[in-house]
């Protein structure tokens, strides 16, 4: 008996396969970034330091919107494998709706439209790195329905860890006010037009990576992020 099967749901099983075998694709040469244990050491200090900063902002978002204070989804990580994305919830918590949020999307609370601002949600991310989900640098991390496994531009991306940081995320900080302005369908114009440009400049940043150079965009990611927050931008 055959079933039918969400887009999702197809490419979590093919992400299954994917884990346990390299795709027949020809390996691209990809540079290397920053060394898993500089990865790690980072994220644990970062971790420490800002732990008043997330236990603060998660008691505000429980007494400004209810519980959980944390948003967990599913992401498509390294060869394929999925894993659980840790941020600070900024939407309703029974939120549905498009997997891509604007600007001005309804669903997000008073309090979520600072912390995204501010960057301050990402901060539980630093557990995808110590975990080994993530790295500090490199390509975003996608949700399953918008992966295709079966594209040379994705497995060249998927060969590595996906970060919370990379030159395409920092040039596109201000994704939601992109997809504000779109007219139409946010989710249409995200994949017809922003994720392949996104898709374009990964393969391009992996080709070219360096750790020197993960570690410069790392510490321009820090600035530039204190310094728009700093003048109110």
């Amino acid at each position: 008996m055959l079933f039918g099967l969400s887009n999702e749901s197809a490419n979590a099983m093919r992400a299954e396969v994917m884990s346990e075998q390299r795709t027949s694709a020809p390996v691209q040469a990809i540079g290397s970034g920053i060394p898993r244990w500089a990865d790690f050491t980072i994220a644990a200090i970062g971790l420490i330091a800002a732990g008043p900063v997330i236990a603060v902002t998660a008691l505000a978002i429980a007494a400004s919107s209810g519980m959980p204070v944390f948003f967990r989804q599913k992401r498509v990580g390294r060869r394929g494998r999925m894993f659980e994305l840790y941020k600070l919830r900024t939407m309703e918590s029974s939120a549905e709706g498009p997997q891509v949020t604007s600007r001005d999307d309804g669903r997000i609370t008073s309090l979520g439209r600072f912390l995204r601002r501010t960057k301050l949600d990402e901060l539980p991310s630093l557990w995808n790195v110590l975990r080994g989900d993530m790295a500090l640098v490199g390509p975003r991390p996608e949700v399953p329905r918008y992966v295709r496994l079966d594209d040379p531009q994705w497995q060249v991306i998927l060969q590595v860890r996906p970060g919370i940081t990379d030159p395409v995320t920092l040039r596109l900080r201000n994704e939601e006010d992109l997809l504000a302005r779109a007219n139409g369908d946010p989710e249409t114009y995200y994949l017809n037009e922003l994720q392949p440009s996104k898709l374009n400049g990964y393969v391009a940043y992996l080709e070219r990576r360096t750790w020197r150079g993960d570690f410069s965009m790392l510490w321009r990611t820090v600035v530039e992020v204190a310094t728009k927050n700093a003048f109110g931008a």
